[in-house]
């Protein structure tokens, strides 16, 4: 059976963080999707295609990751609904400082409740 992981976000930019999480992940699942948020209310510095492009090129052509393991997607719906589209109950998160941990863990139990499938792994 394969394993996928959703890892949604911003990606604006991608940034070593982001990769180090990819590149870990890689090494747990058989799929990684990677969301890039289109949510209209936020101010991005890159659009959504500007995004998907930066990610494409730091994954694929910069970093030769394998193109089978990992999709580049864009989203606006809910997390929950893209770990559904792609068969998911994996959530990956990553964290900065120990002060991102409080709201990403309100966030992992609104997802649990809004599906109590998934998992998300900081």
């Amino acid at each position: 059976m394969n394993k996928t992981a959703i890892y949604p976000g911003t990606f604006d930019p991608i940034t070593y963080g982001h990769i180090d999480v990819i590149k870990k992940a890689l090494k747990l699942f058989d799929k990684i999707v990677v969301g890039v948020s289109n949510v209209s209310n936020k101010n991005y510095l890159f659009n959504s295609e500007e995004r998907i492009d930066i990610v494409n090129k730091a994954l694929f052509i910069d970093l030769k990751l394998n193109r089978k393991k990992i999709s580049v997607v864009s989203f606006s719906s809910l997390t929950t609904d893209l770990c559904k589209k792609y068969r998911s109950n994996i959530i990956l998160r990553g964290l900065r400082a120990v002060s991102d941990f409080e709201y990403e863990f309100q966030l992992a139990g609104m997802n649990r409740k809004l599906n109590n499938n998934i998992e998300t792994i900081f």
